[in-house]
């Protein structure tokens, strides 16, 4: 609820989608590639898992670089891609302005991170990009979603896993997430 009321000032609303995004990257990323990996403690050998291949971590700027952080804490060592999509305030189109991604996608496990799904433009959008660079396997994660995005995600490209904690009731005419909890980007940086 933190990050939904209206009073939460932005180092606080930051800690919170920090905490959030932890949580959805590490459910995202629970069926990353990994192997078996034994290391020498100081009382003996000790068994575990590590990841075994390309991650690439790719925000949508300028809000998805509000969750990139917390997905570094539990990848460090990914690779980070980022696309610059800015909507249309009028009609709701997403425009790309920035594209850099890191060379060969095709091998790569791709999570896509962005807060806020709401009309689904932006993201179907990113999705295109990032499979004209080759990208194969593609996970979404973001901290709200709209019906209308999801269903245009998973018209467009059905293959591509949506983690979210919350599908809220609907967008406004301005197709703004509603009850939703107001521009993310704003919100995170103090820029309302």
């Amino acid at each position: 609820m933190e990050l939904r009321d209206v009073r939460t000032a932005p180092p606080e609303f930051r800690r919170a989608a920090n905490r959030i995004s932890v949580l959805l990257a590490a459910e995202a990323l629970r069926d990353v590639p990994s192997r078996q990996h034994t290391v020498d403690t100081p009382l003996g050998p000790a068994d575990g898992t590590i990841v075994d291949g390309d991650v690439v971590v790719v925000p949508v700027l300028r809000a998805g670089l509000g969750m990139l952080d917390a997905v570094l804490e539990l990848l460090p060592a990914a690779r980070v891609g980022h696309i610059g999509l800015q909507r249309d305030e009028a009609t709701a189109i997403a425009s790309k302005y920035y594209t850099k991604l890191p060379p060969d996608l095709s091998e790569s496990f791709v999570l896509m991170i962005d807060p806020m799904l709401a009309t689904g433009g932006s993201a179907v959008a990113a999705i295109d990009l990032l499979k004209a660079a080759g990208a194969r396997t593609l996970r979404i994660i973001c901290i709200v979603a709209a019906p209308e995005g999801v269903a245009l995600v998973q018209q467009h490209h059905p293959e591509v896993a949506i983690y979210t904690p919350v599908v809220d009731r609907e967008l406004n005419p301005h197709k703004y997430i509603v009850p939703g909890l107001g521009d993310f980007g704003d919100r995170l940086y103090g820029t309302t």
